[in-house]
């Protein structure tokens, strides 16, 4: 009697664990074509073939549902390792390495970002998923493009400036029709412009 209490315990887990990706990869598809703030629960339910109950069931509330998305997108669509950028020395070699993986990982990401950005700005709990997720991951890449540089003052602030600028979504897509390569060649000469801008009169 107990053995079979087991098993239909782990049966009806397994059910719940199928039931719940089935939703999750349904949102996910929604997110990617039409955008977070136009995915419709029903639409969702519909995809996923289950009741809208069930969505609400084993997704109370939007902030759980979306936490579960970007969990399964990021386990699908990892972001570029920052510490296999930390060996390359050189600050402009480490930055057209650097840019030409992440500019190739927005490629691949692009319908996606595009609308989870375009989206956070009205959603709070996207945006701090947003925030939580891809903004500390570019601090991150930020702190360690700027790091060879070394140096103080308006110049540093400068290659700081710039960076942000290089790193972003939107700055890649106005590039990205050069492809990728070659978009990160002209970023990292932005920043390298900006290391040499000025560097007789600021410290």
């Amino acid at each position: 009697m107990v053995e079979k209490r087991k098993y239909e315990l782990k049966a009806r887990a397994a059910k719940q664990a199928e039931t719940r990706r089935r939703i999750t990869e349904a949102t996910v598809e929604l997110h990617r074509t039409v955008g977070p703030a136009s995915t419709r629960i029903s639409e969702v339910a519909r995809r996923a073939g289950v009741q809208r109950v069930t969505v609400y069931n084993n997704f109370p509330d939007e902030p759980s549902l979306l936490a579960a998305c970007s969990q399964h997108w990021r386990a699908l669509h990892p972001a570029p390792d920052p510490a296999a950028w930390a060996a390359v020395a050189d600050p402009v070699r480490r930055l057209r390495v650097a840019l030409g993986d992440l500019y190739a990982w927005y490629r691949e990401t692009e319908p996606m970002t595009a609308n989870v950005l375009r989206d956070a700005g009205t959603m709070p709990a996207l945006r701090a998923i947003v925030e939580g997720g891809l903004g500390r991951y570019l601090e991150a890449v930020q702190a360690l493009l700027c790091e060879p540089f070394g140096t103080r003052g308006g110049r540093r602030a400068r290659i700081q400036a710039t960076v942000a600028a290089v790193v972003d979504f939107n700055f890649w897509r106005a590039l990205a029709p050069l492809g990728d390569d070659a978009a990160a060649e002209l970023a990292a000469s932005f920043v390298s412009g900006s290391a040499r801008t000025g560097s007789r009169s600021v410290p």
